[in-house]
């Protein structure tokens, strides 16, 4: 379905389409179908990318007569595959009476100003909102506003074309959506009995780290929304793991930011976090004390370096800098630290530098705390007022 590729890590990789995109192809197959009597096996949009796409559309049901035609999309994830890729997204358009309309309007249905004989609800397999703090009200379909935006723009279209004025609704359904919830976070973000309706440019970037940086920030603005002024922050599920067994934290408020550490940090700040408390692994956060925000090994590693450089400043030998440059994981660093009776020297000074660059990076508009951990040796230092944060999670502030 998708043409345009993107060059990532010497690699020629496809780009894919968004939820959101499928449905604006599908929704507007079905308006003409239903208002211009033209069957569709191809529809082109141009995306908020700016990128036309050409999706292929399947005829599911058409019955004019009563007003009424859906239409289905496969969704194509392109080189980036997640839970979504292969699923059939279909679109349902419908004429309805101005009492109907008004009744929707009374509900949880979408509408836009800009497109008022249009209404847009979610059916089987999209996800329902059930918490305050995101963009749509309880009870309305998770159809993000991208979306909904590409949604009614491509059925006003075609009732342009067909000069129709009347009331119609539009239903989004994904019935695969039921199932695959629980392979996706809409759960934690309180958006029941399905998956949601997405994209903000409308296409899927292979490997994008846009995408998952978006998600982050998602999080972290639910959380802000629903009242949230201190989050606990980890990179993955070892850190999960290590708040939840032996830091006895609720791990139910913490968000992993993945590899993207300065940029959480950043959106931290924009949304006026007032206290933050970061706990990893020392495997990926030793990094944090040479200023690398970003722990992908792709990006950058120095993991050995810090060690070594810290050794010798703590006391140890150019010999033993020698060593732990041989080391392939941090694990076997702490061995030799250990050994050599510098570990704790060495974490300390590890520690400080860390806490200069992330609050450097947080230019001291919120409390930040950081903890490292070992998956061997547990425990291993904390940044200054990381006590006091961990104490305040505990409690439950």
């Amino acid at each position: 379905m998708m043409d345009t590729y993107v060059l990532k890590n010497q690699k020629k990789l496809r780009y894919g389409i968004t939820t959101g995109t499928c449905a604006a192809a599908c929704a507007k197959a079905a308006a003409k179908k239903l208002l211009l009597g033209i069957d569709s096996d191809m529809i082109t949009l141009v995306t908020p990318k700016q990128i036309n796409v050409n999706l292929p559309v399947v005829l599911e049901d058409a019955q004019p007569s009563d007003g009424k035609v859906t239409y289905r999309v496969q969704k194509d994830s392109g080189d980036d595959p997640d839970v979504t890729d292969g699923v059939w997204i279909y679109a349902t358009v419908e004429t309805v009476s101005e009492i109907a309309f008004a009744l929707a309007k009374e509900k949880h249905c979408f509408f836009d100003e800009q497109y008022p004989n249009l209404c847009l609800d979610g059916g089987e397999g999209v996800g329902r909102i059930t918490t305050d703090g995101m963009e749509q009200r309880i009870g309305q379909a998770a159809i993000n506003k991208i979306p909904r935006g590409m949604i009614f723009q491509a059925v006003s279209e075609v009732c342009v074309l067909a000069e129709y004025e009347k009331p119609i609704k539009i239903t989004i359904s994904i019935p695969e959506g039921v199932a695959l919830a629980s392979k996706t976070m809409n759960g934690a973000l309180g958006i029941a009995g399905g998956i949601s309706v997405l994209g903000t440019s409308g296409i899927l970037e292979p490997m994008s780290e846009r995408a998952i940086v978006d998600t982050i920030a998602l999080e972290i603005r639910t959380r802000y929304n629903r009242g949230s002024r201190s989050l606990l922050i980890t990179p993955g599920n070892y850190g999960q793991k290590y708040v939840e067994n032996l830091l006895a934290l609720d791990i139910s408020r913490s968000v992993k930011c993945s590899n993207y550490i300065g940029e959480t940090l950043d959106l931290l700040v924009s949304y006026g976090y007032e206290k933050v408390l970061l706990v990893g692994n020392l495997g990926k956060l030793v990094k944090l004390a040479a200023g690398i925000m970003n722990t992908h090994s792709s990006v950058a590693d120095g993991r050995m370096e810090i060690l070594a450089l810290h050794t010798v400043l703590s006391g140890g030998t150019s010999m033993m800098a020698e060593q732990i440059m041989q080391c392939v994981n941090t694990e076997q660093v702490l061995a030799y630290l250990m050994k050599w009776n510098l570990k704790d020297a060495v974490i300390r000074r590890v520690c400080d530098q860390i806490d200069k660059y992330v609050k450097r990076r947080v230019r001291e508009k919120m409390t930040v705390g950081v903890v490292l951990f070992s998956e061997h040796y547990g425990y291993l230092g904390e940044t200054t007022g990381s006590h006091e944060l961990l104490e305040l999670f505990r409690k439950g502030e």
